[in-house]
Parts: structure tokens; sequence; C-alpha cells
């Protein structure tokens, strides 16, 4: 059987496979002619063909000897370049590693989804060490917003092309990482789901770090059920605990501080219509003002940021050596800010996160989630930022600024497609909630999809 592929999610994917009516090899055939016919060489740093082909005939045999795995059984999959995949080299979307030797075994969390049946096609381009929120890359190209109608925009990153390929619906489901909002910033922009997870909710074996007190994982994928299922393949469960929620036992607090300033209008109508509709189901929704969020950014303007000093930290030989010249002059000037932070500075702000999040933890009432929204903007075109480093620094300042306020204090969070905005382009609902309440908040979001 031949059929588009495109844009269908999991779940769909896999009613199919299980019923017999797909194959999985063909879908894997399906897969890599989508990606060649959608023909954006950005999205991808390299095709795992070989390996797809072998899983996907292997899937194709259990499913027939009625033998499946489960529900993830022969579904197509792709991976930021920061995961380790047996005999491919993680690049990290940098060329300074493009040299390194291919990797020994698979991260964690790709063995575990190899375990489910999933079949891995290829490796997604980002932006360089994962240090930025644009996803701009000089060295394997940008990816282009699959959403824009005008010029070419911004795919977000730092999971640039997981967000792409979601959303253009080559794959039905990417596995990104979250330091400072990269993967809810592309699922914002793209128009599709991004769940980043409680931090150290999976292991993070074989995943290039950038900081390590913030770095979570998570997929971006088309529909809050397909993150349930992938979240539970990827803590190797057989079976996803579907929590279900009704939006009637949902109370959400709107925190005031930070998030809308600057916002653009469209932004800001399109979240208080879709509060508004949440209200109307019947969900409890009440705004209040957290001074916390505003410390944090006066912290930083003072201290230094977490992610800037762990950054430096990690690449401290690159930066002051050779391979700088070979990098993305945008992330060593970022990342160089970080050996100006001093170690009573950086000791300093892990006390302040502490206190901080004791503060937010203490202001919410059981079980309430914050909802905001993803980020202030859509997705701006990449022209003006290629040469202007001003504006480049400016703009990932504003990307970035909503979403890091959820990874500075560990929380998990699912950004939600919620119609358009300026020039058409999505607009993102963010979900969060306080650490290790991932059942609940996805709970939660699965009832706000359905009423949206």
């Amino acid at each position: 059987m031949s059929l588009d592929i495109r844009g269908r999610s999991v779940a769909s994917l896999s009613a199919l496979l299980q019923s017999g009516a797909l194959d999985a090899v063909t879908l894997a055939k399906e897969t890599f002619a989508a990606i060649e016919a959608h023909g954006d060489p950005a999205i991808f740093t390299a095709l795992t063909e070989a390996r797809a082909y072998r899983e996907a005939e292997a899937a194709s045999k259990r499913i027939k000897a009625g033998r499946s795995l489960g529900l993830l059984d022969g579904i197509p999959i792709a991976w930021k370049d920061l995961f380790d995949m047996e005999g491919t080299v993680t690049t990290a979307g940098s060329i300074v590693l493009a040299g390194d030797p291919p990797a020994a075994r698979d991260a964690d969390v790709v063995a575990a989804l190899s375990a489910a049946g999933m079949v891995s096609v290829g490796r997604l381009n980002m932006s360089e060490f994962a240090f930025s929120g644009l996803g701009i890359n000089p060295h394997y190209g940008t990816p282009k917003n699959p959403k824009s109608t005008d010029v070419d925009r911004l795919p977000g990153g730092s999971s640039s092309g997981s967000g792409v390929a979601v959303a253009a619906g080559l794959v039905p489901v990417a596995i990104g990482t979250d330091t400072g909002g990269s993967i809810r910033i592309p699922a914002a922009f793209n128009g599709v789901v991004g769940y980043k997870a409680t931090r150290g909710r999976y292991s993070m074996a074989g995943v290039f770090p950038l900081a390590t007190s913030l770095d979570s994982l998570g997929p971006l994928c088309r529909t809050v059920k397909d993150a349930i299922w992938i979240d539970a393949a990827m803590r190797g469960r057989t079976v996803p605990a579907m929590t279900v929620a009704t939006l009637g036992d949902l109370r959400f607090v709107i925190p005031e501080t930070v998030f809308f300033d600057g916002a653009e209008p469209e932004v800001i109508e399109g979240f208080e219509a879709a509060v508004a509709a949440l209200e109307k189901a019947g969900a409890k929704v009440r705004r209040q003002t957290f001074p916390q969020f505003s410390a944090l950014f006066a912290l930083m303007a003072e201290r230094g940021a977490l992610v800037t000093a762990e950054a430096y930290a990690l690449h401290e030989a690159r930066l002051t050596g050779d391979a700088a010249a070979r990098m993305d002059r945008r992330v060593v000037a970022r990342a160089r800010l970080g050996e100006k932070i001093s170690m009573p500075d950086y000791i300093a702000t892990l006390a302040a996160r502490r206190r901080l999040t004791a503060e937010v933890e203490q202001a919410l009432a059981p079980g309430e989630l914050f909802l905001s929204p993803t980020l202030p903007h859509v997705a701006p075109p990449v022209a003006p930022l290629l040469e202007d480093d001003d504006a480049f620094v400016a703009m990932n300042a504003k990307t970035l600024r909503n979403t890091l306020i959820g990874n500075f204090f560990d929380w998990c969070g699912v950004s939600l497609p919620i119609g358009t905005g300026a020039a058409g382009m999505p607009v993102g609902l963010l979900l969060s909630g306080l650490a290790h309440q991932d059942e609940s908040l996805l709970a939660a979001a699965l009832a706000v999809e359905t009423a949206l």
C-alpha cells in the first residue's frame, strides 16, 4: 500500500500498521520519498537509511507474525543531532565535531525507542552546540519554516530540524533537547506540539550536553497523545498511562510578570481567546504577579546566566583554541561571556535558584498549572538576522525569554498550537507544571488540546 504519510500522527500511523493496512517497510520508503520531495537539505544533517530499513523490515516481520512490540512498532522517528546513534557521528550541529569517531552505541533514549520498535530515519539539524533559540546554522544551513507564506522565517532553535521535520509532515515525531526553550520554541514557531519533560525524567547518557543543570529532553509531534506514547516508551514502558482530566477539574494561573512584556497584539489576542474558551468549558483561571521572574532576570544581569557559565566550562578548550574560528561567531561570542562569570557568581546563582523556586512553589495552590503564551512573537524573517549580530542577539534574548523561566525553575512544559498571528504564522500556548508534575501536565494538555 502506498499513501501520502505527510502530516499523519503517530496514533494514525500506528493504527494503519497494526491493522496490516500499511507495511512498515513501505512507510519507511514513503518517509524517505517525502524527505526528498520536500527539498530542504537543511532539515537533516544525515539520513540513516540502512538502519531505518533494517528496523522497518524487523517491525514488518513482527507485525505480520502477530508479535508486535506495541503501539510504536514500525513508526518513523528522527533525532536532533545531539543524540548518539551507533555508527554515526554526533556533530551537535558543528563542523568542529564532524571528524570525531562514530558513536559506539546508541544513547539510552535512542535505545529505548528502538526497543519499542521505532524506525530511526536520520539526524536533524540544530543551532550549533544547541546555543541559540533561533535555529540559524551557518554550517549545515537553516531549515525553512514550512508555515511561512511570504519570506523565509525562523524555524526556532535549538531543535530547528526537529520542529520543521514534524511541521512539514516528514516524520510524525522528532526528539529534541531543551535547555532554555529548545523544544517549545520550534514547536510554537512551526505550529506543532512540543513537550519538555522535567529535567532528569529520562537518561541523558549519550546526549551531548549544553548545561547539565538545565538540560532536558522531549518529543516534538502532532498531538499530545503522541507525546504521551513517546514519553512512556522513552522510560521503557510498553503501555502509556493515559491519565484523563476534565477541564472542570483544571486550575490555571496566568503569570502577569514578564511573559506578556512586548508581546505582539496578535499573540495576546490568540492567548486571551484560548483562555476564554477554557473558562467557558469549565477550567478555573486566575492571574497573579510573580516578582521572582523579574528577580531571575535581575540575577542574570548581575551574576550571569547558568547556561552561559556551564557552556563556557564545557567548550573552554574550543573557545580558546583553533576550533573557535570554525564555529558560528555568534555562538562563540555568547559562550565566551561565561569566562567573566566567577565561581562565587555561579554558586550565588544556584543558591538564588533554590530560594526563588521555593517561593514560586509556595505561591501556587496544589495542582495549579501555569498558562501563558509560549513566545511573545511569531517566527520572524531570517534575512535581517544573518548579518546584523546586534539584531541576532536581541531577537535571541526575546525569543528565549518566556521559555527559559521554565528551565531555571525546573518546570515541565507543553506548547500547543492555538491558531495564527502576524503574517499567518503559528502562535503557541504554553502549559507549565512544577518539577515532576509531568503526568498531571500531560493530562491537562490533552484536555486543553481537545477543548481548543
